[in-house]
């Protein structure tokens, strides 16, 4: 079958790998998992015998066809042809388990869409492969080069663990990047901020707006009266700090300040 690089086809082919990533999400015979992009269906043929329920979103029309015709006699296997963007998850169950080869062109805005579905509980984990670069920036930690809104809104809404990096060899074709597979074991922390989660996700997207100003001169950009930043500074921050090297901490004390939550 034609592979569809504009789609970002680059099928894993490495059979120790495939057998890593199937088992990264453990003991899955009593969890609904969704398969993002099953492709010829390499993972999907090791879930199918191991979960109770299993959601595959193929938005390849041609791999859709040959998936539900492989699975057309395994009940609880259930093949969409659909964009996993405009999935609406919480169709699918509650407390799900995520895995899939994410489309590198794409890769944040699906990250951003399963954080929505993770702060209402219906995502309760992922195990995702990306590329290396972006899976460096995810775990980075404050104060890093790396270290953006990307890195925030994941740490926000849960921890990050490195699992394999694969060479391009591990994909048929084999890709211009070498790629990383995290787990992410979603825990949303706006609680333990005491912040409300809208409000802080646009505060922080404003706040990274553009990475070459300081902190402060984002805020000011997105709206924010400077005196009203001056009032709400938390202590020990430098006022000319980037915001790459605030701590999720410290962001949160300083929305707080602006918006009157304490």
């Amino acid at each position: 079958m034609m592979k569809k690089p504009k789609l970002g086809q680059n099928f894993l082919v490495d059979e120790s790998a495939i057998q890593r990533i199937a088992s990264a999400l453990g003991d899955v015979s009593g969890r609904t998992v969704v398969e993002i992009g099953p492709g010829h269906g390499a993972i999907t043929d090791l879930l199918a015998t191991r979960v109770k329920r299993l959601h595959c979103v193929e938005f390849d029309p041609a791999l859709a066809r040959e998936l539900t015709f492989r699975f057309r006699n395994e009940a609880h296997v259930t093949i969409h042809h659909a964009d996993i963007l405009q999935t609406d998850l919480a169709g699918l169950g509650t407390s799900l388990d995520v895995i899939g080869n994410l489309p590198y062109y794409i890769t944040s805005d699906i990250l951003l869409h399963l954080f929505g579905f993770a702060r209402v509980g219906v995502v309760a984990r992922a195990v995702l492969m990306m590329q290396r670069e972006v899976a460096e920036r995810i775990a980075a930690s404050p104060g890093v080069s790396d270290y953006g809104p990307l890195s925030a809104f994941t740490q926000l809404h849960g921890s990050v663990t490195n699992l394999l990096t694969l060479p391009p060899g591990a994909f048929d074709p084999p890709p211009d990047v070498w790629s990383t597979v995290l787990r992410l074991d979603f825990a949303p922390r706006f609680a333990e901020l005491g912040v409300e989660a809208e409000g802080f996700n646009r505060f922080l997207r404003a706040s990274f707006m553009q990475k070459r100003k300081t902190l402060a001169n984002n805020l000011r950009n997105a709206g924010y009266g400077a005196a009203d930043v001056a009032a709400a500074w938390p202590v020990g921050v430098d006022e000319r700090v980037r915001s790459e090297a605030v701590s999720l901490e410290g962001m949160a004390a300083l929305y707080r300040g602006l918006v009157g939550e304490r």
